[in-house]
C-alpha cells in the first residue's frame, strides 16, 4: 500500500491551500481515509477523516474552514484548507485504514507534506 501526498507550501494568513493524496494497494473505495497533522514539538492529530461512504468529521480548531472529500475514479484523497491560521503550520500526513474486522485494522501513511503559515 502506498500513499503519496502532494499540495503543501507556504501560505500568508488567510490563504488557501488544497492537499491531496492518490493511494495504491488496497480497495480505495471501501476504506476510510484521513488527514493527520504534526507541529513541532507536538502530538500527531487527526485533522479529517472520511469514511468510505462519506461520514465525514473534523477537528474542532479545523470545522467551518477545512473539507476533506474523495475520488473514489481516482483513488485520491483531498483536503481543501481555507482562512488558514499561523496555528495550522504542520507536516500534513494522509492516511488510510484497511478494515479487517470490528476491532482489527491496518492503518498505512503517506510520507508527510509541510504546510508552513506565515506572513
Amino acid at each position: 500500500v502506498q500513499l503519496q501526498a502532494s499540495g503543501g507550501g507556504l501560505v500568508q494568513p488567510g490563504g488557501s491551500l488544497r492537499l491531496s493524496c492518490v493511494v495504491s494497494g488496497l480497495i480505495f473505495n471501501s476504506n476510510t481515509v484521513s488527514w493527520h497533522r504534526q507541529a513541532p514539538g507536538k502530538q500527531r492529530e487527526l485533522v479529517a477523516r472520511i469514511t468510505s461512504g462519506g461520514l465525514t468529521n473534523y477537528a474542532a480548531s479545523v470545522k467551518g474552514r477545512f473539507t476533506i472529500s474523495r475520488d473514489n475514479t481516482k483513488n485520491t484523497v483531498s483536503l481543501q484548507m481555507n482562512s488558514l491560521k499561523p496555528e495550522d503550520t504542520a507536516v500534513y500526513f494522509c492516511s488510510a485504514r484497511r478494515t479487517y474486522a470490528a476491532t482489527s485494522y491496518t492503518d498505512y501513511w503517506g510520507q508527510g507534506t509541510l504546510v508552513t503559515v506565515s506572513s
